[in-house]
């Protein structure tokens, strides 16, 4: 009887295909994770955009805050708490939240007092090399704690501290590594839309 040859062409076993086939997927995703993570911490680069996302700048805001401020010679205390971010749908601007705490004439700086909104644009300031807000304005201010009339007081002195922030301090610093990909292309255009900003790079 002729003696059977094993066949060049024959598949694998299905039993290691079971194997391999989930074990490439799984590295796959594994690597696509690892890069969406890289992405996540310093903004997505697409083409001539870099997109951030309502969380990356809360991540820096969290760093940043609570903040105190003297105010009235150092007579009182200006405390900006908890501060939270979001960017509504369908909004060209985005919402930033603080809670108030007051210090002086007994009051503790670190109990939040009231709270106060504000809504802003984005500009890019190659002097910071970070996302400052662009013409911001306050949206609310409520401060139970000190009653109606002195909500004007408190309005005025957020008014000044706007103002100075919004001039000298970045809401989100870029970071070294993404600044290196994008070397050599001037910042655009700072857009908020469809949830997240988007910085637009010139050639």
């Amino acid at each position: 009887m002729p003696v059977p040859t094993a066949n060049p062409m024959r598949r694998p076993p299905i039993a290691a295909t079971a194997i391999v086939v989930p074990f490439f997927a799984a590295l796959l995703a594994a690597t696509l994770l690892a890069a969406c993570s890289t992405l996540g911490a310093v903004g997505a680069l697409l083409g001539n955009q870099v997109t951030f996302t309502a969380p990356q700048l809360q991540d820096q805001l969290d760093r940043r805050f609570p903040r105190e401020y003297e105010q009235l010679g150092g007579l009182v205390t200006l405390s900006l708490l908890n501060p939270r971010l979001s960017i509504p749908q369908g909004d060209s601007r985005l919402q930033l939240d603080f809670d108030i705490g007051l210090g002086g004439f007994g009051r503790d700086p670190r109990v939040p007092a009231g709270r106060f909104a504000l809504r802003s644009g984005l500009r890019f300031d190659p002097g910071t090399r970070g996302l400052h807000l662009d013409q911001p304005a306050l949206a609310s201010v409520d401060v139970p704690a000190l009653g109606g009339r002195m909500n004007d007081r408190v309005r005025d002195a957020l008014n000044r501290w706007l103002a100075d922030y919004a001039r000298d301090e970045p809401v989100y610093r870029l970071d070294d590594s993404l600044l290196g990909r994008i070397a050599g292309r001037r910042i655009g255009r700072t857009v908020i839309d469809n949830g997240v900003v988007t910085l637009h790079l010139d050639q």
